[in-house]
């Protein structure tokens, strides 16, 4: 577990430097051709792990339902962004990482509900959804390296 952590870890410092790299304009920005921006990318993963881990756990998580009900698959850019949101995000995408790993090693996750992504992972466990969500947030990276070809071109 401790490489998925690792991995998670680096993951989250990726995310973090689009917040040091870009205006919130620019976070806020829905590229032509694209059906969300770089700030609805890192509240979905955000809101991802939130339901990968705890809601299929059947625990509680570490963040407001608000961002979950923003930002939850199915979802896309309403509204600009505000900057306080923007900083909610921003700290979000660290303050998740050590209560999630204490969590896990108090072995909180004591059942985990089965279920098959909507590309088709099936998740057993609470270790699948560890892994699902390291892969997830680098597909939505990806996606974000795209997004911002299209930013610094505006």
């Amino acid at each position: 577990m401790e490489s998925l952590f690792r991995a998670w870890k680096t993951s989250r410092m990726a995310y973090l430097k689009f917040f040091e790299n870009y205006s919130l304009e620019q976070l806020n920005r829905i590229p032509d051709g694209f059906s969300n921006n770089l700030i609805w990318n890192i509240g979905h993963i955000i809101a991802t792990q939130h339901k990968l881990i705890y809601i299929g756990s059947g625990l509680e998580g570490h963040i407001p339902d608000q961002i979950f009900n923003t930002y939850q698959s199915g979802t896309r850019p309403s509204a600009a962004v505000s900057q306080q949101e923007a900083d909610l995000l921003k700290r979000l995408l660290l303050e998740q990482i050590e209560p999630t790993i204490r969590d896990f090693n108090s072995k909180k996750f004591v059942t985990y509900q089965e279920r098959t992504t909507g590309t088709g992972f099936h998740l057993t466990s609470i270790y699948d959804a560890f892994e699902w969500n390291n892969f997830h947030e680098g597909l939505h990276l990806g996606y974000m390296m795209s997004i911002r070809k299209f930013i610094s071109l505006d």
